[in-house]
This record gives C-alpha cells, structure tokens and sequence, in this order.
C-alpha cells in the first residue's frame, strides 16, 4: 500500500512541475492566458485534483488496513503469573458482553441487564464499552480533520470552565527608588458545555442474526462517518446555538488578520500578510485550513523570487505545504466570495473539543419492523469553542 501511495505522489508532484513550466511558459508574453492555454491547465487542474482523491481513497485504506492487522491482545510485558486487574464498570468484559448482547438480541436475559445497570442512560439507551468509546474517538479523528489538529479533552457532566490571561501585564523603566507600578495578568474565562449530536442506524434483522456480521465495526464506521462530518462543519462554521462555535464564525471565531481588496482573488502579497499577522509563538505550530477550490486558486502565486507559495506533498502521510507551513482542506470551509473568510491561519491547538464522557447507543425494536430492520440511535455530547481568537487568523475577502 505504501508503494502505490509514494507512487501516486510521485505522479502529482511530476504533474505539478509540469503545471508550474506550463504556467511560466504560457505567461511569458503577459499575465493573461490565451484561451487554449486556460483549457489545458484546466485539464492539468481536474488531473491534479483526480491524484487527490485518489490519495486520500488510498490513505484510508491504509488507515483501515492498520487498524484491521492491530493486535488483539497485549503482550506479556509482565510477570505472567500475577493476577491481572479486574477491571470494572463499563470496562468490565461482563459489560462489554452484556452490551452488544442488547445490540444484537431484542430481549435480553435478567442476568445481562444487572450487568447493563452501571450503563443506563437516562434516555433509555446504554453508554457504550470503555473499550468501544475508544474506537470510537479514533474513528472520529479519522473522518474529522480537525480532531487532528485541535486540542480535546473529556468532562464528566456540567460544563468546563477553561480560565484565559486576555490581557497580560508589562514592565516599565523607572527611576533609581521610582514607584514601581502594578501591572497584574488579566483573566477571563471560557465555558465549554455539551450539545447533543446524534443519528440513526438501520440494520436488517437477517444481519444481526448472522453471527459473522461485525456489528461493532459497521456502528463504529457509520458513527465516525455521519457524525464526523456534522463534527467538522460545526468546529468550522458553528454559531454556537445548539452546536459549538466554529473558528469562522464571526463573534467568538478567529480574528481577522487581513481584508482581501478583491472579492473574488487572493494576491501573494495577502498571504504573506496573513502569515505574519499571526504573532510568532503561534507560527511555531500553525497550519492553514482552507477548501478545496481555494487551494485552486492559490496554486498560481508566486513570491517574490519566483518560487510558487504551494508545494505539493513529499512523502506519504504528509500534507501540502503554503509558505512552509501544512494545509488541511475541508469541505466546509468557506468559499472565495465577498465578505467571507476562506483562509484561516493559526495554531488549533488553542481551539478545544470538549467530550462529554459517555457516548450512547439506543435500539429500536419497533419502528422499522415493517421492513424487516432494526433501528439504533447513537448520540454523544461535544462543544467546541476557539478560547484564545489571536491564535487564528484569517483572512477576509473584500467587496461587503
């Protein structure tokens, strides 16, 4: 797998060498393209982004193959005849067993509900295996970008109170025995809380009866995967009401470095500006967040030596690169158009992902019974806030 991944990456990064000697080329008698010249880039551009896809189809196969070829067991690190620590509660393997029994069954023995008891949710459902919620964060921080790069954290119940420095003391010159005045760190405070996200699951009934069917994996994957994607959008665009507050969002969202002169174009002078808007003991850390078309657009800046600001990725597992720093791509990222903001730049560590401890799964027995299906709803609780904004920038397209 890791051949064909290099291979593919050396295919694009070739293509984009050609890009790069066809842009110069073409632009040599002006800064305009000749139509027939707007075509074949065009082309070299949907080839470029087919490597793409194919990269990130490649990369997950990868990432599924890693986790599929894992070890099931630990090995014997330790004196084997110890007795191992019994473990407890949703750690328990009588709950673990008690659980996917009530995924699987419609009725459960008595004895397996006093083993779901430690469990309950209030809703009804049963809070997944410690184990399982394990897998089930990995997941989600394989489908969500931004897991990857944000910082999370798991809370009991109630909300966090995260305590800020938002204006920092100075010192000040003075006189030989001069009073020495007080200058104190300011804090402020952050509040992260829960909102609820969840989805339904369908299976057939001749599924769940099938003893090779891996129940726990297709929840799992299908977990990861709708609510995943629903986790992204709102780390990006959230407004905070019934969902967090993402870093577009224009109250509690990144601070805007630069205002774009164009509605419609990104100049190289721009980025560069974006770049140093950010102080440098974010810059240590920081990556861009863009979409798709905007990495399009961006391909063609050069700087001032000649050099294009994009390069493409060297090695597997590696993203591309802007000025030297990574660039993560997400759909919900804003477009390029007037009065948004479709760059943000910035150290994401300092945006937190709050995990309420406890994610749930629910079956329904009745609801499609019609159809010969089983229905499960599974629901966790997250919010999400930027709790330092100088530590994002981004950039803001004019014309509003």
């Amino acid at each position: 797998m890791k051949e064909r991944i290099n291979a593919v990456m050396q295919k694009r990064t070739a293509l984009w060498e050609q890009m790069k000697s066809f842009l110069d080329s073409a632009k040599r008698d002006g800064d305009t393209l000749a139509p027939e010249a707007v075509e074949q880039y065009e082309k070299m551009e949907r080839d470029m982004a087919a490597f793409d896809k194919e990269l990130d189809m490649l990369n997950r196969q990868q990432e599924m193959a890693a986790r599929l070829n894992a070890p099931t067991s630990k090995p014997i690190t330790e004196n084997p005849y110890q007795e191992p620590e019994e473990k407890t509660g949703r750690a328990s393997a009588a709950y673990h067993n008690a659980f996917w029994n009530a995924m699987r069954h419609k009725s459960v023995p008595y004895e397996m509900m006093n083993d779901l008891q430690v469990g309950t949710d209030t809703e009804g459902g049963f809070l997944v295996p410690d184990e399982f919620e394990h897998t089930l964060v990995q997941s989600l921080e394989e489908e969500n970008i931004f897991r990857k790069i944000a910082h999370s954290i798991q809370t009991s119940s109630g909300d966090r109170k995260i305590p800020i420095v938002s204006t920092h003391g100075t010192a000040n010159w003075v006189e030989e025995e001069g009073l020495i005045d007080d200058s104190d760190e300011e804090f402020g405070q952050v509040s992260l809380g829960a909102f609820k996200l969840a989805t339904s699951i369908k299976v057939s009934e001749e599924l769940l009866a099938d003893s090779m069917f891996d129940l726990e994996a297709y929840l799992a994957n299908e977990f990861a995967r709708r609510i995943g994607a629903k986790e992204e959008e709102a780390f990006l665009n959230g407004d905070g009401k019934n969902k967090p507050t993402g870093i577009f969002n224009a109250t509690g969202g990144a601070t805007v470095g630069v205002t774009a002169a164009s509605a419609e174009a990104i100049s190289f002078d721009e980025i560069y500006d974006l770049f140093y808007s950010l102080k440098k003991p974010y810059r240590r850390n920081a990556v861009w967040i863009m979409n798709d078309a905007t990495v399009k657009a961006i391909r063609k800046l050069k700087d001032q030596n000649g050099q294009y600001l994009w390069q493409p990725a060297t090695g597997a597992g590696t993203p591309d690169t802007l000025v030297n720093r990574p660039i993560y791509t997400s759909a919900y990222a804003p477009k390029i158009e007037s009065g948004k903001c479709p760059i943000a730049f910035g150290d994401f560590g300092y945006y937190w992902i709050a995990d309420r401890q406890g994610r749930t799964f629910k079956r329904l027995n009745e609801l499609y019974a019609k159809n010969g299906q089983v229905g499960f709803i599974a629901s966790q609780r997250v919010d999400g806030k930027l709790i330092l904004p100088e530590a994002v920038q981004c950039l803001k397209m004019g014309g509003e």
